[in-house]
C-alpha cells in the first residue's frame, strides 16, 4: 500500500497501484489526468493487478481455513467480460443472477459447473434456461421446485435460507428477516426430499443475510446458522449437503475511520463453526462482488460549473445515471481532486450530477480543495455496482470502461454515443433468423410479460 494525500489534508491509505506522484493521482505510473484527456469523462478506470490481488488474497485466506472451497464472482457487481475473464483466470466462478449474466460468464471462459445461478421471482424461460446452461440453481423459494424440474434436471440445486434478522452494513443493506428474499428452512425440507427422488444428487444450501459487512463476527454466525441448517436436513431427509453456500456480504471500508475486514479472521470463524456439523468434503462457496471490485476501480468526472449558495453546488458530468449508490441508499464515496492532491481543503460543497432530480446528489457537505470547471475529481470506490446500475435517463449515454492492464490503459467499454440510443428505436420487424438468435441468447427478450 502506498499513500496518497486525500482531499481532507490528512494521509488516506490507497490500494496498490493508486498513488499520488506530486499533486496527481495515478494507477500504474499512469497518470488519471491523462486518461480522462484520452478517453473522456465520465470514465471508469480499474486496476486489474488490484483486482487479482484481491482475488488471490480472498482465496489464501479461505483455503488455508476450508478446503475444497469455491470462490464465485458476483457477475451483477460488475458485468464486463473483461473483469469476469480476469477472475476466471484466478480460478473464479460466477455467480449470476440473470440468464444473461450466465451467457458473459460463459463466454468469458467460465464452465457450467462453475456457475451459481440464483433465481429471484424468475419467469419460466429463464428456469428452463438455467437447465439447458448445465449450471448449479438456488432457488430462493421451494415452490418454485416443480417449475424448475418441468424443464429437466439441474446439474446441482440449493435452496436460499433466510436465517431471521441479522446484522447490516453502513448502508442498512439487509436481506433477512422481513425481506423478498429466501425462505424458512422447514419450508424447504421437503423439497429437498422432492429433489433427491427426482435425481439431483448435488444439494446445497446457501444463505445471504446482508450487504458490506465489516464485522467478522457476522460471518461466523452466518457459518453457524449453515452449520445448523445442515444437521437438520440430515436428520430430517438423511441427506448431507455437499456444499454450503454463504452468499457475500464481505465489506470493504468507504470512510476513513473504517477498518478494512479481517479476511483470515472470517475465514477462521467459518470454519470453526462448520467443523463438526458437516463432513470435511463438504465445499465451502462464498460469491463476493463488491470485496472483489470497489477497491479497485475510481470514477472520473470533471467538474462542469460551480453554484454559489449557503452551501455551494459543485457540478459534475457523472451522476446518478452514472453511480446510483448514493441516491439508491445514501453510500458514501471517497472523493480526491485528481490534479490537486494535497491542498487544503476549501469550505463544505455539495457535489451534484446533471440529472434533473433532486436526489442527484453524489456527496453533500464534502470538503475537497476549490474546484472550478474543467477540474477533475476521482470517486474512489467505484468498482463494484457502479458502471452495472448504470441507466440512460435523461437520454446520457452510458460511460467508457478502461482496464490498466501491465501498465497500459485497455479500452473495455466504449462510450455510448446517440446513434446507440437510436439503434434500438423505430419500428422493428425482426426475420426469423433474428428472432431465433435473439431468443437464443438473451431468452424472452422479445417476449411480452407472460413470456407468450
Amino acid at each position: 500500500m502506498r499513500r496518497a494525500i486525500s482531499p481532507w489534508g490528512d494521509e488516506r491509505e490507497l490500494p496498490a497501484p493508486f498513488a499520488a506522484e506530486g499533486a496527481e493521482l495515478t494507477l500504474e505510473g499512469l497518470s488519471v489526468r491523462e486518461l480522462a484527456e484520452r478517453f473522456g469523462t465520465p470514465l471508469y478506470v480499474t486496476s486489474e493487478a488490484r483486482l487479482r490481488s484481491n482475488a488471490r488474497r480472498l482465496r489464501h485466506a479461505f483455503e488455508t481455513s476450508w478446503e475444497p472451497f469455491r470462490l464465485l464472482y458476483a457477475v451483477k457487481a460488475n458485468n464486463n467480460p473483461e473483469i469476469v475473464r480476469a477472475l476466471r483466470s484466478e480460478g473464479c466462478g460466477a455467480d449470476c443472477s440473470s440468464p444473461a449474466e450466465i451467457e458473459i460468464a460463459r463466454r468469458a471462459g467460465v464452465p457450467a459447473s462453475k456457475i451459481l445461478y440464483t433465481s429471484v421471482f424468475p419467469r419460466e424461460d429463464e428456469l428452463a434456461f438455467a437447465v439447458r446452461a448445465g449450471t448449479a440453481v438456488n432457488l430462493d423459494d421451494p415452490a418454485l421446485l416443480p417449475r424448475l424440474l418441468s424443464h429437466g434436471t439441474p446439474r446441482a440445486l440449493s435452496f436460499r435460507l433466510n436465517p431471521g434478522p441479522t446484522e447490516s452494513g453502513p448502508e442498512g443493506l439487509r436481506f433477512s428477516g422481513e425481506s423478498k428474499f429466501g425462505t424458512k428452512l422447514s419450508r424447504a425440507l421437503a423439497a429437498y426430499r422432492t429433489a433427491r427422488r427426482s435425481g439431483i444428487h448435488e444439494l446445497g444450501m446457501h444463505t445471504m443475510p446482508g450487504s458490506n459487512i465489516l464485522n467478522p463476527e457476522h460471518f461466523r454466525l452466518v457459518a453457524r446458522f449453515l452449520g445448523r441448517s445442515a444437521r437438520v436436513l440430515r436428520r430430517a431427509t438423511g441427506a448431507s449437503p455437499s456444499f454450503l453456500d454463504m452468499g457475500g456480504g464481505l465489506g470493504v471500508p468507504y470512510r476513513s475511520h473504517e477498518l478494512p475486514l479481517d479476511l483470515e479472521a472470517v475465514a477462521r470463524g467459518v470454519a470453526r463453526e462448520l467443523e463438526g456439523s458437516v463432513d470435511r468434503s463438504c465445499e465451502l462457496w462464498t460469491e463476493p462482488g463488491r470485496y472483489l471490485m470497489a477497491d479497485t476501480t475510481v470514477l472520473l468526472t470533471r467538474v462542469t460549473h460551480r453554484k454559489e449558495g449557503r452551501v455551494p453546488f459543485v457540478g459534475v458530468d457523472a451522476g446518478m445515471q452514472t453511480l446510483l449508490r448514493p441516491a439508491l441508499y445514501g453510500a458514501y464515496h471517497p472523493m480526491y481532486a485528481a490534479t490537486q492532491l494535497g491542498e487544503r481543503p476549501a469550505r463544505p460543497v455539495h457535489v451534484v450530477g446533471p440529472v434533473c432530480e433532486n436526489t442527484d446528489v453524489l456527496a453533500r457537505s464534502r470538503r475537497l480543495p476549490a474546484l472550478a470547471a474543467g477540474d477533475l475529481l476521482a470517486i474512489g470506490n467505484a468498482g463494484a455496482y457502479g458502471f452495472s446500475m448504470s441507466s440512460q435517463y435523461n437520454t446520457r449515454p452510458r460511460p467508457a470502461e478502461v482496464l490498466v492492464r501491465d501498465g497500459h490503459a485497455v479500452l473495455v467499454r466504449r462510450r455510448e454515443t446517440l446513434e446507440d440510443l437510436w439503434s434500438h428505436t423505430g419500428v422493428w420487424e425482426p426475420s426469423p433468423s433474428e428472432l431465433s438468435r435473439a431468443a437464443a441468447s438473451a431468452p424472452g427478450a422479445l417476449a411480452g410479460p407472460t413470456g407468450s
